[in-house]
């Protein structure tokens, strides 16, 4: 289909201010529809070869021309190709033509808008968005580039094209080929959807692919210590002083419910008095921006008052590695304590909402507050735990029965 594209240059006299002179102008036909531009170069009439469409002579000024409208040409050949590998409704003259010049509102490529989007949240990071949230804008784009090159040859994609095929291949791609899980596919899915949506929204597609497409992601159990590994690492002595820090500042989590983040940069400020004249910790989450307010159990007041006198060159309330280290650390706390489950700082946030609170009796409502849920929904998993829970009381229950031998009248002994 290349014999559908002509390219030539051509001369426009500048008019009788300047008769001896013209500007070279690029001509694109395709399908016997011109569009024109200039090229803003100038050169004498009497230098220009219409039959070769290029300047006459050896000259540095004629070979310096001469180059530049080869690399015209050239670009105008890979624009075409490019437009035609992607689109064939799209290739028109006047479509090359404001490829070239850049003024091409109708093809929105999709890499593009997300390395604008990522580009406005760098400079959002600390205020709107968390240094966290655009790493995970960034990686989105990476498996985007990557899905686009292995299924379609390009080094982008245009938004028109994104259907549903197209998200369903993603996901795939995303599982195969990447080898993530399905709820970490689902993640990275999410994030490429508010591209998508903007992109929808300023009618640069015509329909919304995102539309009645359920991201169902897959119900995992959290995993969190039970009473007897709590007590276990709480007890356990270590001659490390790193590896004392990191088990302290975990348990801490464990009896206030705190993500490492808000764990890493809590200070004295952020503990007031509450209602009840005792200590609490109240905290905007960096995740969702919602307040937490958490009574200070005795554990985590120990703990705070064992790093009050520590040397610090910051405000920090408790000396928190980074991390990579502390999940890094915590696994050989585990090794040296004999816990056998996957050790992570998260676990300590899932072990005060099942061991510590619900298990104990503390409504939901109650825990979804402290965890600083925007909603009950999100709590309602942990609430799983009160099935262990129900289980021991009812086995306590029927140990009482049998003591006080309250089926004697029915088996009639």
């Amino acid at each position: 289909m290349q014999d559908l594209l002509s390219v030539l240059f051509y001369i426009r006299k500048k008019g009788i201010s300047d008769p001896a002179t013209g500007t070279i102008y690029l001509r694109i036909t395709v399908n016997g529809k011109r569009a024109e531009v200039s090229t803003m170069r100038k050169v004498p009439l009497s230098k220009w070869n219409a039959k070769a469409n290029k300047v006459k002579g050896y000259s540095t000024e004629a070979r310096q021309t001469n180059r530049h409208l080869d690399v015209i040409k050239n670009k105008i050949y890979d624009i075409y190709q490019n437009l035609l590998h992607e689109d064939m409704d799209v290739v028109s003259a006047a479509s090359i033509r404001d490829e070239y010049v850049g003024i091409n509102i109708n093809r929105k490529l999709i890499l593009e808008l997300f390395e604008e989007h990522n580009l406005r949240m760098e400079r959002l990071v600390g205020k709107d968005f968390s240094f966290r949230t655009l790493q995970r804008y960034k990686t989105t784009k990476k498996h985007l580039g990557r899905y686009i090159s292995t299924n379609f040859g390009s080094n982008d994609y245009p938004v028109k094209k994104i259907d549903v095929k197209y998200l369903n291949g993603f996901i795939y791609f995303l599982k195969a080929e990447q080898s993530l899980s399905h709820n970490s596919a689902l993640k990275y899915v999410a994030y490429f959807k508010k591209i998508v949506r903007v992109a929808y929204a300023n009618g640069w597609l015509e329909k919304d692919p995102f539309y009645n497409f359920k991201l169902r992601p897959k119900t995992i159990d959290k995993e969190f210590l039970n009473n007897d590994e709590l007590v276990r690492l709480i007890q356990s002595d270590f001659s490390i002083p790193r590896l004392e820090h990191v088990r302290d500042v975990f348990i801490f989590s464990c009896y206030t419910g705190l993500a490492y983040v808000d764990v890493a940069k809590l200070k004295e400020d952020d503990i007031v008095i509450g209602m009840d004249s005792r200590r609490w910790i109240k905290v905007k989450r960096t995740k969702t921006k919602s307040l937490s307010s958490i009574p200070i159990l005795p554990i985590a007041e120990q703990i705070i008052s064992k790093y009050a006198n520590l040397p610090r060159t910051d405000t920090k309330l408790l000396p928190v590695y980074s991390n990579q280290r502390t999940n890094g650390y915590l696994k050989e706390i585990a090794d040296l304590t004999g816990i056998t489950k996957k050790l992570t700082f998260h676990m300590a946030r899932h072990t005060f909402a099942t061991t510590v609170t619900l298990s104990n009796g503390v409504p939901i409502e109650s825990v979804s507050k402290m965890l600083g849920h925007r909603s009950l929904k999100t709590t309602q998993h942990y609430a799983k735990i009160l099935d262990t829970k129900l289980s021991e009381d009812m086995k306590n229950l029927r140990l009482r029965f049998e003591n006080e031998n309250v089926l004697a009248n029915i088996n009639g002994s």
